[in-house]
């Protein structure tokens, strides 16, 4: 069982690309090496971990050019994941290991389930649309004060537009 907050927050201990780079706010020193009890150590340690799905809680997934969200009962790491940068927990996170091989297959389709949720509520619209779309889809699952305290970067990530949208939409059109 890990409990994590964004103080948790960790990405690999060589520079990558500018979506990783910029979200380091949440990072230790790059020079650190990564801990293997890290959220981001256990992402990456080939093992298949599950998001717990009886807590309001999930977890961003920054790739080199996008981002993923992987809400309550997802599969997170094993070879699907290989490729993470950086984590950023979300809400009351906690990873749980399966219990058998059913229970990794139900979370890697509930995890294919929270990718095409977040694709259906962004997959129209201009970039403003997509980044509210996004904002109220995590206001239904999260505080908002735990959205409050995401980087823009990484919201943009998840629906593909820039993070100078994300905020405009954030502070009601005006740019901050």
């Amino acid at each position: 069982m890990i409990r994590l907050s964004l103080a948790s927050f960790t990405r690999l201990d060589r520079p990558t690309s500018l979506l990783a780079d910029s979200v380091s706010q949440f990072a230790p020193s790059s020079s650190e090496p990564l801990d293997p009890e890290s959220p981001l150590g256990r992402i990456r340690s080939g093992q298949t971990w599950i998001v717990n799905n009886r807590r309001r809680n999930g977890l961003i997934l920054v790739k080199e050019f996008y981002a993923e969200f992987a809400g309550p009962g997802a599969a997170v790491g094993g070879s699907i994941d290989s490729d993470c940068h950086a984590v950023i927990p979300l809400g009351d996170f906690e990873l749980l290991e399966p219990k058998s091989v059913a229970e990794r297959k139900t979370g890697y389709l509930t995890r294919l389930q929270w990718l095409k949720l977040i694709e259906r509520a962004v997959a129209r619209g201009d970039a403003r649309q997509r980044s509210r779309k996004l904002l109220d889809l995590f206001e239904e699952f999260f505080d908002r004060s735990d959205i409050d305290k995401l980087p823009d970067l990484a919201l943009a990530a998840i629906v593909g537009v820039m993070p100078k949208t994300v905020r405009m939409v954030r502070h009601g059109g005006r740019e901050s």
